[in-house]
């Protein structure tokens, strides 16, 4: 199945389908949070917001900063934010939004996560068709069993991005590639006043 491009065409070049793989799930190992991590998926998420398409973000670690959203070309009134209080239920949320094939692409945020979950995670998804992307601390994950159809290790790097694909379907690309992002912009929150969260955050309650 085609993939959606990524924006990077040196990465798209990389990735089995030319792109983000839909209908199965990608894992994103992270050395550092807000290393560039979602800039590497804004170009893919503007195309489907462009269209109408709608855009979940589940338990992300700070609310996503509407202005850098706007900027990157995302349409606000398709993005959902979902923040459930506990772990379990992130997992269990998930799996509704991807079975209800509710969004078209799901951004999701969970440190801990067992085989058997991850491996329901990526039976939701492959009847959802839609783009998911999993973050995990790399120090955690990277050595562990995986159930996804795309494994990237992120690293930062200057002005860029090092992006290792530790895992693919099809043919394994080797080594490292190093991409640009358009770094400092934060697409996650990180103000200093309430007042200014509730100004500038996307948020709808669990």
């Amino acid at each position: 199945m085609p993939g959606l491009a990524t924006g990077f065409t040196a990465l798209d070049r990389r990735l089995p389908g030319g792109g983000w793989p839909c209908g199965a799930l990608t894992e994103i190992l992270t050395s550092a949070e807000g290393g560039g991590e979602l800039q590497l998926l804004l170009p893919a998420l503007a195309q489907l917001s462009a269209t109408g398409r709608r855009i979940v973000w589940l338990a992300p670690p700070h609310l996503p900063f509407a202005p850098a959203l706007a900027a990157a070309g995302i349409d606000l009134r398709n993005v959902v934010v979902v923040r459930p209080p506990r772990r379990r239920e992130v997992l269990w949320a998930a799996e509704q939004v991807l079975r209800a094939r509710a969004c078209h692409a799901l951004l999701l945020w969970c440190r801990e996560v067992r085989y058997a979950e991850l491996r329901r995670l990526a039976v939701a998804v492959e009847a959802s068709h839609a783009l998911i992307a999993l973050f995990r601390p790399h120090q955690q994950s990277a050595q562990a069993a995986s159930p996804a159809a795309l494994r990237l290790a992120l690293t930062p790097a200057g002005n860029g991005l090092d992006v290792r694909i530790l895992k693919c379907r099809g043919p394994r690309s080797e080594g490292s590639l190093r991409l640009r992002v358009d770094r400092p912009v934060h697409a996650l929150d990180r103000p200093s006043s309430a007042a200014s969260r509730t100004r500038n955050a996307v948020a709808c309650p669990a």
